[in-house]
């Protein structure tokens, strides 16, 4: 027991403090730990200059990485936007053929077609559909098709009639109008 009783009055030998003393200190705020202060000779793989310059990398690196993510994300939602956009457009065009017969039986007089196409045309038009109604207007290329000539005045190309409805979606020319044109 003399032993152990020495041991206990005698000063603890200077240990360094250990990492996680450390960091306790460094969170608690109790020290203020720089470059400086850690000893070169302690710690050889820890060069502070090294350090710094690595965690500026990854921090670089996790910045570059999460603006990649973000764009990544704006992009499948705005392709997932414009492809719903695409599907949309391509049923309604599928549905010109259905108007277009509505149209035709109305013209031959089936008046029991009126309330189907007229509750299908508002329904469209509400999604976005616009009907060309081109007579008077000038011969457009981008919205009409000329598939008859009339001589007339020289000028400008003028739309006299409309042989098949032209059909928008969206500000998009789904069907250009089928016309004649005098000019």
């Amino acid at each position: 027991m003399a032993d152990t009783e020495g041991a206990a009055d005698a000063p603890a030998p200077a240990t360094e403090p250990t990492d996680d003393e450390l960091l306790e200190a460094a969170a608690g705020a109790e020290q203020d730990f720089s470059a400086e202060d850690v000893e070169v000779g302690a710690a050889p793989d820890l060069d502070p200059v090294a350090v710094a310059a690595e965690r500026d990398e990854y921090r670089d690196t996790l910045l570059r990485v999460k603006a990649e993510f973000d764009n990544y994300k704006k992009r499948v939602a705005r392709d997932e936007v414009e492809q719903r956009e695409r599907a949309a457009a391509a049923l309604a065009e599928k549905l010109l053929v259905v108007l277009d017969a509505c149209d035709a039986a109305i013209g031959h007089g089936a008046a029991d077609v009126e309330p189907i196409a007229k509750m299908l045309v508002e329904l469209l038009e509400r999604e976005g559909l616009v009907r060309l109604a081109p007579e008077g207007d000038p011969f457009d290329p981008n919205h009409h098709e000329a598939v008859m000539h009339e001589p007339g005045e020289e000028g400008e190309a003028v739309v006299v009639e409309t042989l098949r409805t032209g059909y928008e979606w969206k500000g998009r020319v789904l069907r250009p109008a089928m016309v004649k044109v005098r000019g």
